[in-house]
């Protein structure tokens, strides 16, 4: 018998090209588009329960997200007109093109929000501008992972169901931690909540993500990508505690919000900057690629064998 043959791919060459953008840009661009996105729908339910300290600060942190999100991609594009450029056609089945046409409506909204909110005038069009970048921001926190899942890379693709639920999770983690160290605790009630939710739910989209990808769960797990995955859900864990201890009266509840409040910034980053890595580690090595293809292949052969056997 000739023992089974081990896959190789030519001269050991990765089969798709591993993605070019730079972590710094485009994974900061997915950390910060989440804060910004979700932080505008804490700042109006702030708005709208009267929690006015939280919903200004709320505003502004969203308004200083979204900027330097659009800075990063920017940077990344290497020229500013490239954005722009983005913005002469709107086609819907084409993630980047809705993407930057998100970014151009929320902008604005989330500016004219939190300026109206720190001077104190024209109320109703703050309002308006609030419920403006709260319709949006979900959209805007979450395209990100649609515009990942929709390349060829396996440990993105692969995920391409749970990736945005994913992204929501974290980005509530991350807008319910900058609403604990920016607001006052007596207005932190509902941020604690949203912080406990958020970290369930990033847990249980991050388990559904790795149980689908079989294989390439594997870059999930190793390397500098599993690093930071575990400690983003060590540091999420931990903040949602910390922001639940917060709530207890006698235990200077402030300083254990602030706390609990950067743990849930820091294992916001860590996804973002967790699954950049786990997508480029995949593209790299062309296990990941081939291998699961194979699977499914063979999957489908024993699907339809009965249907062909006499």
């Amino acid at each position: 018998m000739v023992p089974r043959a081990e896959f190789r791919s030519y001269y050991g060459r990765p089969v798709i090209k591993a993605p070019s953008w730079a972590a710094r840009d485009i994974a900061g661009y997915f950390f910060l588009g989440g804060l910004a996105g979700a932080g505008s729908v804490l700042a109006a339910g702030a708005h709208v329960t009267g929690r006015t300290t939280t919903a200004t600060a709320l505003k502004l942190s969203s308004l200083g997200a979204i900027g330097l999100s659009v800075a990063a991609l920017v940077n990344d594009l290497g020229r500013p007109e490239r954005f722009t450029h983005m913005l002469r056609v709107f086609k819907p089945t084409s993630p980047m093109s809705v993407g930057s046409w998100l970014l151009g409506l929320y902008g604005p909204a989330a500016g004219v929000a939190a300026l109206t909110a720190v001077g104190g005038r024209l109320p109703r069009t703050g309002a308006a501008a609030t419920a403006a970048a709260a319709l949006t921001g979900p959209a805007v926190a979450t395209y990100t992972a649609v515009l990942a899942a929709d390349t060829a890379v396996p440990a993105w693709h692969g995920a391409h169901r749970e990736l945005p639920y994913l992204f929501a999770a974290s980005a509530t983690a991350a807008a319910s931690g900058m609403a604990l160290v920016l607001g006052p605790v007596r207005e932190a009630g509902p941020a604690r909540a949203a912080a406990v939710l958020a970290a369930a739910a990033d847990l249980a989209a991050g388990n559904a993500a790795e149980r689908r990808l079989g294989l390439v769960a594997e870059t999930w797990r190793e390397g500098r990508a599993g690093t930071l995955l575990r400690a983003a859900r060590a540091l999420t864990v931990a903040g949602a505690a910390a922001a639940l201890s917060s709530a207890r009266p006698g235990r200077g509840s402030k300083p254990l919000a602030v706390l609990g409040g950067c743990a849930l910034l820091a294992g916001s980053a860590c996804t973002r900057f967790g699954v950049f890595s786990a997508g480029v580690a995949s593209a790299e090595d062309p296990r990941y690629t081939v291998l699961p293809q194979r699977e499914r292949l063979a999957g489908r052969g024993t699907e339809e064998e009965p249907a062909d056997s006499p």
